[in-house]
């Protein structure tokens, strides 16, 4: 894993979220997004939340890689087979954040998260970044069958990088 590339995915994602926010208007945060049910700052909520869940996916792959691969295997098709719920706290979660959060929250937040991805990510080995779990496929386009720390680490710019598309901010 190119880690130096990573940094720099987390730093451009850092600065559009930031140029997002800044730039919009009450009205352009206000309108709905395409494709989603959410506004599109609850949208950009949903894309901070992409990277606040990276520390506890980070750590759910440290337990169970130490574990038989058919646990996290098993865990994934119990996670899959509650992806209604799933779907519908995502929602609610993002649709509060969004709706409740003021900017400034959001963007120091997004720094916080972003500045800890950093830490976590230097302080990372080769053998750590190739460990691994089984992950729930219809909970996200992103998630795969089996996904590496180093995968785990790519993730929230691929969600970050989707949902930016489905903005309709006025600038965009």
């Amino acid at each position: 894993m190119d880690k130096t590339a990573v940094h720099d995915e987390f730093e451009q994602a850092r600065r559009t979220f930031h140029q997002l926010l800044d730039g919009a208007s009450g009205p352009d945060l206000r309108r709905a997004s395409a494709g989603t049910r959410w506004t599109n700052r609850q949208l950009l909520f949903h894309m901070l939340l992409g990277y606040l869940i990276i520390r506890a996916l980070l750590g759910l792959v440290r337990l169970f890689d130490r574990l038989p691969d058919g646990v996290s295997r098993r865990y994934a098709q119990l996670l899959n087979a509650g992806t209604v719920p799933f779907d519908a706290v995502n929602f609610a979660g993002s649709w509060l954040g969004g709706t409740v959060l003021p900017r400034r929250w959001m963007l120091a937040l997004f720094d916080r998260t972003v500045a800890a991805l950093h830490g976590r990510l230097d302080r990372e080995t080769d053998e750590n970044l190739a460990r691994g779990m089984h992950y729930p496929t219809r909970w996200d386009p992103f998630f795969r069958d089996y996904m590496t720390l180093a995968d785990v680490y790519r993730f929230p710019t691929q969600h970050f990088d989707f949902h930016r598309r489905q903005l309709t901010l006025s600038g965009e």
